[in-house]
């Protein structure tokens, strides 16, 4: 028996709408506005929450001087393609690309994504 169900992803950032915008866009996923934290929410109850933090702090990915607590994988069928959406939506390529079946990419409040194939 599940002690829960459908569990959210809450994400820490200075601007909740810019967040939730650019993953909606990149997962084609319906934004919920608010006030202190926006969401987004796709297929089977999955959702992903963006709260407004004052003094906000980016993970600084590889090292764990601010360490990045976790992360968001993509699958995409095209890394290329992929790579020009998001960088149009407003990731950062990070410099640091540990693997060659997927990219490791910045969000516009830089929490660190990667887009996988493979």
């Amino acid at each position: 028996m599940a002690i829960a169900r459908n569990p959210v992803v809450m994400l820490d950032c200075p601007d909740p709408q810019v967040l939730a915008e650019f993953y909606a866009a990149l997962l084609g996923w319906e934004v919920h506005p608010g006030e202190e934290w926006w969401s987004i929410s796709g297929d089977h109850g999955a959702s992903i929450c963006f709260q407004k933090v004052a003094g906000y702090t980016p993970p600084r990915w590889p090292g764990q001087d601010a360490p990045q607590q976790m992360h968001i994988d993509v699958d995409v069928d095209d890394l290329d393609v992929a790579e020009a959406a998001v960088i149009d939506l407003g990731a950062t390529k990070h410099e640091h690309q540990p693997g060659t079946t997927f990219r490791v990419f910045l969000d516009p409040a830089g929490h660190p994504f990667c887009l996988c194939h493979g």
